[in-house]
Protein backbone atom coordinates (compact mmCIF):
# COMPACT_ATOMS: atom_id res chain seq x y z
CA UNK A 1 0.00 0.00 0.00
CA UNK A 2 2.66 2.24 1.11
CA UNK A 3 4.91 1.83 -2.06
CA UNK A 4 1.68 1.79 -4.40
CA UNK A 5 0.87 5.38 -2.74
CA UNK A 6 4.37 6.52 -3.37
CA UNK A 7 3.83 5.36 -7.33
CA UNK A 8 0.54 7.02 -7.58
CA UNK A 9 2.34 10.35 -6.09
CA UNK A 10 5.50 10.13 -8.02
CA UNK A 11 3.77 9.89 -11.35
CA UNK A 12 1.50 12.49 -10.68
CA UNK A 13 3.85 14.95 -9.71
CA UNK A 14 5.71 13.56 -13.03
CA UNK A 15 8.92 13.27 -11.64
CA UNK A 16 12.03 11.59 -12.77
CA UNK A 17 13.94 9.14 -10.89
CA UNK A 18 17.22 8.27 -12.29
CA UNK A 19 17.76 4.82 -15.11
CA UNK A 20 17.69 0.99 -14.99
CA UNK A 21 21.01 0.18 -14.97
CA UNK A 22 20.55 -3.57 -16.12
CA UNK A 23 24.02 -4.50 -14.10
CA UNK A 24 22.65 -3.48 -10.53
CA UNK A 25 19.19 -4.60 -10.10
CA UNK A 26 17.10 -6.55 -11.90
CA UNK A 27 13.75 -7.49 -9.83
CA UNK A 28 12.55 -11.18 -9.74
CA UNK A 29 8.95 -12.64 -9.37
CA UNK A 30 10.02 -13.20 -5.77
CA UNK A 31 11.13 -9.40 -5.03
CA UNK A 32 14.44 -10.44 -4.63
CA UNK A 33 17.52 -9.29 -7.35
CA UNK A 34 17.89 -11.79 -10.34
CA UNK A 35 20.60 -13.42 -11.50
CA UNK A 36 21.94 -14.94 -14.88
CA UNK A 37 23.98 -17.63 -14.54
CA UNK A 38 27.04 -19.08 -16.74
CA UNK A 39 26.15 -23.00 -17.37
CA UNK A 40 28.66 -25.71 -16.16
CA UNK A 41 26.74 -28.13 -17.57
CA UNK A 42 26.32 -27.83 -21.67
CA UNK A 43 28.12 -25.65 -24.35
CA UNK A 44 26.49 -22.97 -25.67
CA UNK A 45 28.54 -21.19 -27.69
CA UNK A 46 28.14 -22.91 -31.21
CA UNK A 47 25.00 -21.68 -30.91
CA UNK A 48 23.47 -20.18 -34.01
CA UNK A 49 20.50 -18.27 -32.60
CA UNK A 50 19.24 -17.88 -28.39
CA UNK A 51 17.09 -20.89 -27.30
CA UNK A 52 14.41 -19.97 -26.04
CA UNK A 53 12.15 -22.48 -23.37
CA UNK A 54 8.50 -21.80 -22.95
CA UNK A 55 5.05 -21.98 -21.92
CA UNK A 56 2.32 -20.57 -24.16
CA UNK A 57 0.29 -20.19 -21.17
CA UNK A 58 2.46 -18.75 -18.50
CA UNK A 59 2.65 -15.18 -17.96
CA UNK A 60 5.97 -15.11 -17.07
CA UNK A 61 7.10 -16.56 -20.53
CA UNK A 62 4.30 -14.56 -22.49
CA UNK A 63 5.78 -11.00 -21.89
CA UNK A 64 9.38 -12.29 -22.31
CA UNK A 65 8.18 -13.74 -26.19
CA UNK A 66 6.28 -9.96 -25.94
CA UNK A 67 9.69 -8.22 -25.77
CA UNK A 68 11.66 -10.61 -28.00
CA UNK A 69 9.16 -10.05 -30.47
CA UNK A 70 9.14 -6.28 -30.43
CA UNK A 71 12.67 -6.32 -30.58
CA UNK A 72 12.65 -8.49 -33.38
CA UNK A 73 15.29 -10.76 -32.01
CA UNK A 74 15.09 -14.22 -33.56
CA UNK A 75 15.40 -17.35 -31.25
CA UNK A 76 15.01 -20.98 -31.25
CA UNK A 77 11.68 -21.75 -29.25
CA UNK A 78 10.95 -24.87 -27.38
CA UNK A 79 7.51 -25.34 -25.60
CA UNK A 80 7.81 -27.17 -22.49
CA UNK A 81 5.50 -29.92 -21.08
CA UNK A 82 5.87 -28.50 -17.41
CA UNK A 83 4.59 -32.07 -16.06
CA UNK A 84 7.44 -33.58 -18.45
CA UNK A 85 10.39 -31.26 -18.49
CA UNK A 86 12.95 -31.96 -20.80
CA UNK A 87 16.34 -33.21 -19.25
CA UNK A 88 18.17 -29.87 -21.49
CA UNK A 89 16.05 -27.35 -19.62
CA UNK A 90 17.04 -29.32 -16.72
CA UNK A 91 20.62 -28.62 -17.57
CA UNK A 92 20.49 -24.79 -17.44
CA UNK A 93 17.78 -24.67 -15.00
CA UNK A 94 17.78 -27.20 -12.42
CA UNK A 95 14.72 -25.93 -11.00
CA UNK A 96 13.14 -26.49 -14.16
CA UNK A 97 10.78 -22.80 -14.28
CA UNK A 98 10.20 -21.20 -17.68
CA UNK A 99 10.96 -19.06 -19.66
CA UNK A 100 14.53 -19.24 -19.55
CA UNK A 101 16.30 -17.85 -22.13
CA UNK A 102 20.02 -19.22 -23.59
CA UNK A 103 22.39 -17.06 -24.96
CA UNK A 104 25.47 -17.82 -27.92
CA UNK A 105 27.36 -16.34 -25.58
CA UNK A 106 27.20 -18.59 -22.51
CA UNK A 107 24.69 -17.00 -20.37
CA UNK A 108 22.03 -18.66 -19.57
CA UNK A 109 19.10 -15.76 -18.32
CA UNK A 110 16.71 -17.37 -15.45
CA UNK A 111 13.97 -14.44 -15.11
CA UNK A 112 11.37 -12.94 -17.33
CA UNK A 113 12.78 -9.74 -16.57
CA UNK A 114 15.73 -10.36 -17.49
CA UNK A 115 15.11 -11.57 -20.87
CA UNK A 116 12.93 -8.76 -21.48
CA UNK A 117 15.66 -6.24 -20.58
CA UNK A 118 18.50 -7.96 -22.66
CA UNK A 119 16.02 -7.81 -25.86
CA UNK A 120 15.45 -4.32 -25.46
CA UNK A 121 18.72 -3.48 -24.90
CA UNK A 122 19.71 -4.62 -28.60
CA UNK A 123 16.69 -3.22 -29.98
CA UNK A 124 13.90 -1.57 -28.54
CA UNK A 125 11.91 -0.15 -31.52
CA UNK A 126 8.53 1.02 -29.07
CA UNK A 127 10.63 2.66 -26.55
CA UNK A 128 9.38 0.56 -24.14
CA UNK A 129 12.47 1.10 -21.41
CA UNK A 130 12.92 4.69 -22.00
CA UNK A 131 8.67 5.67 -21.35
CA UNK A 132 8.51 5.92 -17.37
CA UNK A 133 10.98 6.78 -14.91
CA UNK A 134 12.94 3.66 -13.33
CA UNK A 135 12.23 4.31 -9.68
CA UNK A 136 8.34 3.86 -9.73
CA UNK A 137 8.40 1.06 -12.81
CA UNK A 138 10.51 -1.16 -11.15
CA UNK A 139 8.29 -1.13 -7.50
CA UNK A 140 5.26 -1.37 -9.53
CA UNK A 141 6.33 -4.47 -10.88
CA UNK A 142 7.64 -5.54 -8.03
CA UNK A 143 4.14 -5.42 -6.64
CA UNK A 144 3.06 -7.15 -9.33
CA UNK A 145 5.17 -9.62 -9.23
CA UNK A 146 4.71 -10.22 -5.45
CA UNK A 147 1.77 -10.13 -3.68
CA UNK A 148 -1.00 -9.45 -6.91
CA UNK A 149 0.60 -12.62 -8.19
CA UNK A 150 0.11 -14.92 -4.80
CA UNK A 151 -3.11 -13.23 -4.51
CA UNK A 152 -4.29 -13.99 -8.37
CA UNK A 153 -3.38 -17.84 -7.92
CA UNK A 154 -5.14 -17.88 -4.56
CA UNK A 155 -8.31 -16.00 -6.75
CA UNK A 156 -7.74 -18.65 -10.00
CA UNK A 157 -7.60 -21.88 -6.87
CA UNK A 158 -9.44 -20.93 -4.67
CA UNK A 159 -9.88 -24.88 -3.59
CA UNK A 160 -6.26 -24.98 -2.97
CA UNK A 161 -6.76 -21.53 -0.62
CA UNK A 162 -9.86 -22.54 1.50
CA UNK A 163 -8.53 -20.04 3.98
CA UNK A 164 -10.71 -17.40 2.26
CA UNK A 165 -13.25 -17.81 -0.25
CA UNK A 166 -13.12 -16.67 -4.03
CA UNK A 167 -14.94 -13.66 -3.67
CA UNK A 168 -12.74 -12.31 -0.65
CA UNK A 169 -9.43 -13.74 -2.52
CA UNK A 170 -10.58 -11.79 -5.66
CA UNK A 171 -11.19 -8.84 -3.31
CA UNK A 172 -7.50 -9.10 -2.21
CA UNK A 173 -6.23 -9.18 -5.92
CA UNK A 174 -8.27 -6.17 -5.96
CA UNK A 175 -6.20 -3.63 -4.01
CA UNK A 176 -3.76 -3.90 -7.13
CA UNK A 177 -6.37 -3.92 -9.54
CA UNK A 178 -7.86 -0.59 -8.23
CA UNK A 179 -4.39 1.60 -8.13
CA UNK A 180 -4.12 0.52 -12.05
CA UNK A 181 -7.61 1.42 -12.57
CA UNK A 182 -6.29 4.68 -11.05
CA UNK A 183 -3.21 4.93 -12.62
CA UNK A 184 -5.07 4.91 -16.17
CA UNK A 185 -7.05 8.19 -15.25
CA UNK A 186 -6.28 10.44 -18.34
CA UNK A 187 -4.15 8.60 -20.48
CA UNK A 188 -3.87 5.11 -22.15
CA UNK A 189 -1.08 3.25 -19.86
CA UNK A 190 -0.27 3.03 -16.61
CA UNK A 191 2.83 5.39 -16.41
CA UNK A 192 2.15 7.70 -19.48
CA UNK A 193 1.27 8.16 -22.49
CA UNK A 194 3.38 5.50 -24.33
CA UNK A 195 3.47 2.08 -23.26
CA UNK A 196 6.13 1.32 -20.96
CA UNK A 197 8.18 -2.08 -19.83
CA UNK A 198 6.19 -1.75 -16.95
CA UNK A 199 2.95 -2.03 -18.77
CA UNK A 200 3.80 -5.06 -20.74
CA UNK A 201 5.15 -7.15 -17.45
CA UNK A 202 2.26 -6.40 -15.70
CA UNK A 203 -0.32 -6.84 -18.61
CA UNK A 204 -0.08 -11.10 -18.48
CA UNK A 205 -1.33 -10.97 -15.15
CA UNK A 206 -3.90 -8.62 -15.20
CA UNK A 207 -5.27 -10.45 -18.26
CA UNK A 208 -5.57 -13.68 -16.05
CA UNK A 209 -7.18 -11.70 -13.25
CA UNK A 210 -9.99 -10.74 -16.11
CA UNK A 211 -10.18 -14.09 -16.98
CA UNK A 212 -11.27 -16.07 -13.66
CA UNK A 213 -14.60 -14.60 -13.73
CA UNK A 214 -15.23 -12.76 -17.06
CA UNK A 215 -18.85 -11.97 -16.69
CA UNK A 216 -17.88 -10.07 -13.60
CA UNK A 217 -14.97 -8.46 -15.02
CA UNK A 218 -16.91 -7.21 -17.65
CA UNK A 219 -19.32 -5.01 -15.57
CA UNK A 220 -16.83 -4.71 -12.87
CA UNK A 221 -15.84 -0.67 -11.97
CA UNK A 222 -12.80 -0.92 -13.91
CA UNK A 223 -13.68 0.61 -17.41
CA UNK A 224 -9.71 2.05 -17.97
CA UNK A 225 -8.16 -1.76 -17.34
CA UNK A 226 -10.82 -2.92 -19.62
CA UNK A 227 -9.47 -0.25 -22.55
CA UNK A 228 -6.02 -0.83 -21.38
CA UNK A 229 -6.32 -4.52 -21.81
CA UNK A 230 -7.91 -4.63 -25.31
CA UNK A 231 -5.04 -2.25 -26.61
CA UNK A 232 -2.86 -5.35 -25.80
CA UNK A 233 -5.40 -8.12 -27.27
CA UNK A 234 -5.58 -6.08 -30.33
CA UNK A 235 -1.39 -5.50 -30.56
CA UNK A 236 0.05 -7.55 -33.48
CA UNK A 237 3.15 -8.25 -30.71
CA UNK A 238 0.66 -10.32 -28.38
CA UNK A 239 -0.87 -12.21 -31.39
CA UNK A 240 2.40 -12.95 -32.73
CA UNK A 241 3.85 -14.32 -29.53
CA UNK A 242 0.35 -16.15 -28.39
CA UNK A 243 1.02 -18.63 -31.85
CA UNK A 244 0.28 -22.43 -30.39
CA UNK A 245 3.24 -24.39 -30.74
CA UNK A 246 3.65 -28.60 -30.24
CA UNK A 247 5.65 -29.72 -26.74
CA UNK A 248 9.38 -29.45 -28.01
CA UNK A 249 11.14 -33.30 -27.56
CA UNK A 250 14.91 -33.68 -28.16
CA UNK A 251 15.81 -33.79 -31.80
CA UNK A 252 12.37 -32.06 -32.95
CA UNK A 253 13.46 -29.67 -35.74
CA UNK A 254 14.18 -26.09 -34.56
CA UNK A 255 10.93 -23.54 -34.44
CA UNK A 256 11.51 -20.12 -35.06
CA UNK A 257 10.11 -17.37 -33.18
CA UNK A 258 8.91 -14.96 -33.88
CA UNK A 259 7.56 -16.79 -37.36
CA UNK A 260 6.73 -13.47 -38.92
CA UNK A 261 8.71 -10.34 -37.37
CA UNK A 262 6.29 -7.51 -36.77
CA UNK A 263 6.35 -3.92 -38.04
Amino acid sequence: GEVLGQIVAHNSANKTAGTIDNQVIIFSRHGQSSFILRSKHVTLRGLMKPILYSFRRCPFAMRARMALCAARIEVEIREVRLSDKPQQLLQVSPRGTVPVLQLASGQVLLESLDIMRWALTQCDPKGWLQCAPAAPEAALIAENDGAFKADLDRYKYPDRHPQKTQVQWRAEAERFVVVLEALLQGRDYLLGSRCSLADVAIFPMLRQFAAVEREWFNTAPYPRLTGWLQRFFDDQIFVASMGKLPFWRAGDAARQFPQRITG
